[in-house]
């Protein structure tokens, strides 16, 4: 008996090796080769029935070990082509965009998907993707801004009751941007987020609960605002009569903690899946019945509670600031991953950048530092997943809007719109997004508008050029 026969039943590396070692032992004993044969191919059939004991029972380990190693390089092979998606404002779209959904749709765990206006590249899901999977959670799915969201209030003041240089002073003082940043420990205020037990049942949460509680209330850089602005409702809703009124708008996330969640927790799904196509790496993706795939969900949903604490915090500092008591207030997450019943079964619905829009919900929809944004009421679209898009979309990477746009020419577009800005880069000019007029108009089978919102003075983190 030697390595050339063990090799022809087709044994591979170590367990050739194994193989012929137990076969040698097995002639000292007496058993002929073509009995001893017979027992290798029983052996490579059924590893688990050796593993207990008995000549074989290395030679059954390793090939467990291989067979499990097949599988899961079975399990994380893409389809050979996408599976179908709709797709809202395709003349929006850049290819980049489709060619990132057309992966997406390609993962074996993928069902079912959708493409908004506002679509623009991101890493592994685009911005504006919509991506339902079965007994998946994917974190780059979710983004690496968790539960990134908006916020607004409605407050019971008439916009002009408001001066320019008062709104700046309010936001100077009681809004923080940037990263790392925080406010002064006698300023900050408390939050029943910071206080769940749930910080307490990961070695990670527990870790990162020091900087969430020293970020609580601030806002993160690049798209990040608050701003102060004129809400138009044309008819009676959201319990308030028809008219103009003074509103906080808030966009902002879950800071370094959801940060450094999506990192962690998108390496572990990474090298579950170490096989897995190239183009597909960010898309990896955790089983939701495994110990990782729960211990990311129950971090996800903390940091998407946290990023509306953020936002919560904020509005609460402006409004007692002004010693008035918001009329009404709007908000909704448009990073997060939700369960959700789809064509009849429970799946994972990941929006990176998309609101949810079913039938009656509210949710926000803003337009650039210097263009209108919507409140608006969720219809229930079922081929969007009941989504729809978050905002107005790039159609401008940061670089090419920094390299491209003119200082000059901002300012003009900001003067002419009548909107003061505090900080707000290039990378945030208004020219630098698709105009929310076209988004909306590409998407009004998905959501009915209920208001309008016009931004007046704008606080940002600042750029790599400030406008």
């Amino acid at each position: 008996m030697n390595g050339k026969h063990i090799s022809k039943l087709g044994f591979e590396k170590k367990a050739i090796k194994l193989a012929l070692d137990a076969a040698h032992t097995r002639e000292d004993a007496g058993v002929s080769s073509a009995e001893i044969l017979q027992e290798l191919q029983a052996v490579q059939a059924d590893p688990a029935a050796y593993l207990r004991g008995g000549v074989y029972a290395e030679l059954a380990a390793e090939l467990s070990t291989q067979q499990g190693v097949k599988r899961a390089q079975q399990a994380a092979d893409l389809r050979p082509s996408a599976l179908p998606y709709r797709v809202w404002g395709e003349d929006l779209i850049d290819p980049g965009a489709h060619a990132q959904m057309d992966v997406a749709m390609r993962l074996p765990v993928s069902r079912a998907g959708a493409l908004m206006p506002d679509a623009h590249v991101g890493y592994g899901l685009p911005i504006g993707g919509v991506l339902a999977t079965e007994n998946a959670v994917i974190p780059y799915g979710v983004g690496v801004d968790i539960g990134c969201s908006m916020m607004l209030s409605v407050l019971p003041v008439h916009p002009d009751e408001l001066g320019t240089d008062e709104a700046k002073t309010l936001l100077m003082k009681h809004t923080r941007f940037g990263a790392g940043v925080a406010f002064e420990k006698r300023d900050r205020l408390d939050h029943a987020v910071l206080h769940e037990d749930t910080w307490k049942e990961q070695p990670l949460l527990k870790h990162l609960h020091p900087k969430a509680t020293e970020q609580i209330g601030t806002s993160g850089s690049g798209n990040h605002f608050v701003e102060f602005g004129t809400l138009t409702l044309h008819q009676p809703d959201l319990d308030l009569e028809a008219g103009t009124y003074l509103a906080v708008l808030s966009h902002s996330g879950s800071r370094g903690f959801g940060a450094q969640v999506a990192g962690h927790f998108t390496a572990l799904a990474q090298k579950r899946w170490p096989t897995l196509d190239r183009a597909a790496q960010k898309l990896a993706w955790l089983p939701l019945d495994s110990h990782e795939g729960q211990a990311y969900w129950q971090a996800m949903n903390l940091a998407g509670r946290y990023a509306l604490a953020n936002h919560d915090l904020i509005h609460r500092r402006l409004a007692r600031a002004l010693n008035v008591t918001p009329g009404a207030q709007v908000s909704n997450s448009h990073n997060l991953a939700w369960k959700q019943r789809v064509n009849g079964e429970e799946l994972i619905v990941h929006r990176k950048g998309a609101t949810p829009a079913e039938a009656g919900r509210l949710g926000l929809i803003p337009g650039s530092m210097a263009d209108p944004g919507y409140v608006v009421r969720g219809r229930g679209n079922a081929q969007a997943l009941d989504s729809a898009s978050h905002g107005a979309g790039r159609q401008l990477g940061r670089k090419a809007a920094a390299n491209t746009l003119a200082k000059k020419d901002v300012q003009a577009y900001l003067k002419d719109k009548g909107i003061t800005l505090i900080g707000g880069g290039i990378d945030e000019a208004p020219q630098a997004y698709k105009r929310i007029q076209d988004v909306m108009a590409r998407q009004d089978d998905l959501i009915d508008i209920v208001a309008e919102f016009r931004p007046r003075v704008v606080r940002m983190d600042t750029g790599s050029e400030d406008v």
